[in-house]
Formats: structure tokens, C-alpha cells, sequence
């Protein structure tokens, strides 16, 4: 029971500015508003924020990139504190990648600008009539057209064209490449060069709208509810989030589940036919080897004393790529290189540095690369389609490969340049049977870097994300990779359907306050993230008030899925899990189970309080999460082309 529920709420409320701005990109008008006071306790910020507008603002049935779609930017009430690693922000639309709830978030420097700007939410409606960025300068917003300055351009020029343009290098650029021009469903977002907002196809989203950048300049300052209480606890979690508690994001980053992951045979490779790979084992592509013999730089985000982004570079004398840089993580060391079966880091480097550039979700063209390599291997394209061969170990040709599907060049670009469902669609269309089964996808978002054959925890924690395959929606990994549960186990359906929801309410929280998943350590418990909270606004908040809401923001993005379209068989990992086992390594001659799977699946709705055969959220439920709005309007919208299916 919360005992912060039934307080008042202050007049002043701190932290948030609660400034959300209209922009009509059709007509131009812009409308300035005030988020009241018992929105942002009840919706926290980011993702919250995202799902309420969202759910109240955009028909159901629309097509992603029509300009009836909304893209919502929004933040929650700590950019500009000291609390670590809190200057993010997310935007959020319907996908057009997957036809449901669409969210992508970001780090840099845009986050602390937005806030000294004064703004916490900005939602765009309608298509600008040519090519345009808009500014946010303090109090000054307004469109300015570019299609002559920035058509074409990649997103690092982009920002720096911007800069130049301002006078200003503090200027927060966030941009999109010619992919998101073009309306790659793939498209992605791209602030301070190495900071992508990548997932669910956002950049796609800008695109449509004819919204080349956003850009944010501010000299406002911020206040706190309780400065002395909140300086104090801050203090010591900058501390703490220095010390053993994150690490190994600091010293190796992610790179450093390249090994740990392989042991466990959890570590995708082939395009998931394995889950082990030689060429970790033997120390030829481990997180070791690339702080030792690449990475020339470790650099933070505003308000970050952890500096995870782990910068390689190509030497000098390198024939094709000399003195190119590229931020790395294991996701994109796993979808350009072990997915890939390609361990040459050059070559890995490279693709990655056209996907940030060039503006395409990096894991997404990682995993279409793989599902080409894969397709190729086994003879459903060849030679004569590609103009190329593209066998699993591919370099030169890989990165031939990535710029074309970026960039919709030739069969690459038409065939895979929408990601890994439209390219199996396509190839079916063409006679190629059995293709879409090489597309390792959820709902149409391309799959992170787990094997699902030895994690049946984690099988059902990334088929229920709200956006599609992902692991940053819940931590449900870790229920497998530590053995909370028997991993390749199905019993206690309903015990793991509640560690599940936990963990996934709990990272609805940390999405919209919004801080970074790597600091989920350095928090005593879920009572201290709750008490920073109301230290900074001043709104009343406990430990069962805050895992309310994040319930309610989970439940809500899920009722948006509903309302367009989304049925159980949706919430299912890709057949390959269920049909090919590996041939080697801890998980060796493992599948999942139907059977087994639908158990759990059945067993986390339970847990949710969402009707166990569909998976739909009781009037029940909604009503206890303070979501009576939502009833009776759960009716599914027609499927169009081009969204679920």
C-alpha cells in the first residue's frame, strides 16, 4: 500500500519545467502548454509521457509514415541535476517498423539542453512542406528550411553544418542521415556524433515529416524540491557509480559480454545458429582484445561519471579505411561481427560508422546483414542477385552490403534496406520459400544480442516487449544467466511471469525519469530511486507508488498495441529457436518447447493481471492502475500494409 497515493500535491512543483510544445509542421503554428501537476506524477517523464500522449492523441489505424502519425519528444525531471547519468531523452510514435508502439532513447548532450531550454515535451503532427529543422532557443522556436544546406548529408556533417551555422559548438543537434530521408523503416536519429536514438525506425519517422533536425540551445537553470537532502544522496551515488558497481562498463563496456556470454553458449553467432563461437574462445574477438588493441578513447554523456562509450580507431596505414572512428558496443559487435561470422574489426568498425552516419538503427543492419550472409550460405540469394558473394566471414563485401541496404542501392538496398520482415516478405513474394524464416525478428524489431536457445526466462521477457524484440524493456536475461530459474527449464510459470513483470515495471521507471540502465546497480533499492524522485520534484512518491506507475506505463503501451492490432502470436520468438537446435557448446542439441513457452508466456499475463489466453489487460487491472480511460477502447484497428503483418 502507498502511503504517498492520497497526498496533496505541491503548487510548485521542480524539476520538470513542464513546458510541452504543439508544432504543426504542416502550417508551422506553434502551441505552447503547461504538463499539469498530476500528469507528471502519474506519467514520471519519457516513456510515460511518450505512451499517455500517444494513447490520447493518435488515431489508431494510422500508417506510421503518413503525416497523421505523432512523434513525441519527451523527458523526464532530472536533466541538469547532478544525478548521474541523467541527461536523456526518448521519442516515441508509431513504428513503422513494427505498426505498434514505437520508442527509441538517447544520450548526449541534447537531454541537459532541452531542460536549460526550458522544455520537457515537444509532440509533432502534420509534414513540413520541404525539408526543415527546428530550433528550440529558450524561449525562440521556430522551422527553418534546409533542403538546399542539409539534403543528402550524413548526420555527423549534419550536426557540425548546424554548429557552424549557430556559432555555437554547445549547440544539441539530433538528426537524421539520407536512410531516414528516404524513410528506411531501419531509420535512426543521431546526436553528438555517437549517441543514437536507434531502434523501432524514429528516423524513418522524421523523415516522413519532411524534419531533417531538431536542435536545442538554453541558459535556464533548474531548481530542486530539496536541495540539501538531494545534493547529499546525489553526491554519494556519483560515488558509488564510480566504484566496483559499474565497472565493467567503464573499464571493458558491453564488449565485455562478448566472453561471459559465450560461456554459456548465450552469445549469437551465424545469424543464431550457434551460441559459441571459436574466435571468442580463443581470444580473437573479446571485449580484452579491443580495449588492448583498438579503443583510443573512453568518453561520457552529460551528467555521466561512467563513460561507457568505448571509441575505436583504424590505423593510419590501413588500406581502405585509415584513421576512421567508431563507438562500439557488444550489440553492434555482434550484429556486424559474430552474427556475421566476421572477426575483422576494421571491417566491423566501418559498418557501424555508416549506420551512425548514414542514419540506420546499427543493431537492426547488423541482423540484416547476418540474415543475408545466411541466405546467401544456403543459396536463396546468390552471386547474380547481389552483383556480389556474401558468405558468412564476409569484410569488404559485408560493408558493400550495409552502405547499399542503407542507402536502397541495387538488390542490398531493395530487397533488405526495411529491415529483416519486409526483406523476407519480399524474397517469398519472389519464390524464395522459407526465407522469412532467416529473419531473426519480434514484432519486426530485429533481435538483440542473446540466443534464446538456453534462456527460456528471457525467450518470454523479450517476445512480451512492448516494442518488439529488445532486452532494454526488462532484465530478464539476468533470470537466466545467474539461475534464478532452470534456463533451460519451464516450471514455475507464474513465480517467473512476477519476476518478470518486476523487472520490466522497474525499467518503465528508469525509461521515464530517465537514467541509464547501467546505473540500476549503484541504488540501494527501489525505495531510494523513489525518495531522488521526490527529492528533486517534490511530488509525494514511495516504493509502491513509483512500481504502480510503472505498471500503468507498461499497461498502457500495451493497450496502444492492442488498439493496433496485436493478438498473442505476436509475443513469440522467431521458429528458428523452436526447430534448429546447436551443434555445439552448453546448449547443444537444445530447443525451446511450444508447450513449455506458452506456459510461461500464459503464466507472465497472470502475473499482470491481463486475461491468460490473450493476454488482453483486465477492467479489473486497469482500474487499480487508475486507467479507467482506457476501457472500451481496446478494439483492434485494422492491419494495413506495411505495419504488423
Amino acid at each position: 500500500m502507498s502511503k504517498a497515493k492520497g497526498k496533496p500535491l505541491p503548487d510548485d512543483v521542480k524539476g520538470y519545467s513542464q513546458v510541452r510544445l504543439d508544432v504543426d509542421l504542416t502550417t508551422g503554428k506553434i502551441e505552447k502548454s503547461t504538463l499539469s501537476n498530476e500528469f507528471c506524477r502519474d506519467w514520471i517523464g519519457g516513456y510515460g509521457f511518450g505512451a499517455k500522449i500517444l494513447f490520447d492523441e493518435l488515431k489508431s489505424g494510422v500508417d506510421p509514415l503518413s503525416p497523421d502519425n505523432i512523434l513525441v519528444y519527451a523527458q523526464g525531471p532530472f536533466p541538469t541535476t547532478i544525478l548521474p547519468t541523467s541527461s536523456k531523452y526518448g521519442l516515441f510514435a508509431k513504428s513503422p517498423l513494427t505498426g505498434m508502439f514505437g520508442m527509441s532513447i538517447s544520450s548526449g548532450s541534447v537531454g541537459a539542453q532541452a531542460r536549460r531550454a526550458g522544455i520537457n515535451a515537444i509532440v509533432f503532427k502534420g509534414k513540413v512542406p520541404e525539408l526543415s529543422y527546428f530550433v528550440v532557443d529558450d524561449d525562440d522556436y521556430y522551422l527553418v528550411p534546409c533542403e538546399k544546406m542539409l539534403k543528402g548529408k550524413g548526420t555527423f556533417e549534419t550536426e557540425d553544418l548546424l554548429r557552424e551555422e549557430f556559432q555555437d559548438q554547445r549547440l544539441a543537434v539530433m538528426s537524421i542521415g539520407p536512410a531516414g530521408e528516404r524513410m528506411s523503416r531501419m531509420g535512426c536519429i543521431t546526436n553528438d556524433r555517437n549517441r543514437q536514438a536507434g531502434r523501432t525506425g524514429m528516423g524513418a519517422v522524421m523523415g516522413s515529416k519532411n524534419l531533417k533536425a531538431v536542435c536545442f540551445r538554453g541558459t535556464k537553470g533548474i531548481k530542486v524540491a530539496h536541495p540539501v537532502e538531494f545534493y547529499k544522496i546525489a553526491k554519494k551515488l556519483i560515488k558509488v557509480a564510480n566504484g566496483p558497481a559499474t565497472a565493467k562498463y567503464r573499464d571493458q563496456g558491453t564488449p565485455a559480454g562478448l566472453t561471459s556470454y559465450n560461456k554459456l553458449g548465450m552469445m549469437p553467432t551465424f545469424n543464431h545458429r550457434e551460441g559459441t563461437w571459436d574466435k571468442i574462445t580463443n581470444g580473437a574477438f573479446t571485449g580484452d582484445t579491443l580495449n588492448e588493441d583498438w579503443v583510443v578513447k573512453k568518453v561520457a554523456c552529460s551528467q555521466c561519471s561512467i563513460a561507457c562509450d568505448h571509441l575505436a580507431r583504424v590505423p593510419k596505414n590501413h588500406p581502405d579505411w585509415p584513421n576512421l572512428i567508431a563507438s562500439v558496443d557488444i550489440e553492434l559487435l555482434y550484429g556486424f561481427g559474430t552474427a556475421c561470422g566476421n572477426a575483422d574489426w576494421p571491417t566491423v568498425f566501418k559498418c557501424i560508422n555508416l549506420c551512425d552516419n548514414l542514419g540506420i538503427d546499427a543493431i537492426s543492419g547488423g541482423v540484416t546483414a547476418a540474415m543475408a550472409c545466411d541466405l546467401y550460405t544456403d543459396g536463396l540469394i546468390t552471386k547474380e542477385d547481389l552483383g556480389f558473394e556474401l558468405p558468412f566471414g564476409s569484410t569488404t563485401n559485408l560493408v558493400r552490403f550495409t552502405e547499399e541496404m542503407i542507402l536502397g542501392k541495387g538488390f542490398a538496398g531493395e530487397i533488405f534496406g526495411h529491415g529483416t520482415r519486409v526483406a523476407g516478405e519480399k524474397l517469398e513474394e519472389m519464390g524464395k520459400k522459407g526465407a522469412s524464416s532467416y529473419a531473426m525478428h519480434i514484432k519486426g524489431l530485429e533481435m538483440p544480442a542473446f540466443d534464446l536457445h538456453g534462456m527460456s526466462s528471457f525467450a518470454v521477457g523479450e517476445s512480451v516487449s512492448i516494442r518488439g524484440a529488445c532486452h532494454l524493456r526488462n532484465g530478464a536475461y539476468g533470470l537466466d544467466a545467474k539461475g534464478t530459474f532452470d534456463r533451460f527449464g519451464y516450471d514455475k510459470p507464474l513465480e517467473r511471469g512476477k519476476a518478470i513483470k518486476k523487472l520490466e515495471d522497474v525499467y518503465g521507471i528508469i525509461d521515464s525519469f530517465i537514467i541509464c540502465k547501467f546505473t540500476r546497480g549503484i541504488y540501494e533499492n527501489d525505495a531510494e530511486i523513489a525518495k531522488v524522485y521526490e527529492l528533486v520534484t517534490g511530488l509525494p512518491m514511495d516504493e509502491a507508488l513509483l512500481l504502480e506507475r510503472g505498471d500503468a506505463i507498461v499497461t498502457l503501451s500495451k493497450c496502444f498495441n492492442i488498439r493496433e492490432g496485436w493478438t498473442r502470436a505476436d509475443d513469440h520468438p522467431p521458429e528458428r529457436f523452436f526447430k534448429m537446435a546447436h551443434t555445439k557448446g552448453p546448449a547443444k542439441g537444445v530447443t525451446l518447447k511450444e508447450d513449455g513457452y506458452q506456459q510461461l508466456l500464459s503464466g507472465y499475463y497472470e502475473a499482470r493481471g491481463w486475461y491468460k489466453e490473450t493476454g488482453i489487460p483486465t477492467d479489473e487491472t486497469l482500474k487499480k492502475l487508475g486507467m479507467d480511460f482506457v476501457i472500451g477502447k481496446l478494439k483492434p484497428a485494422p492491419a494495413k500494409k506495411g505495419g504488423k503483418k
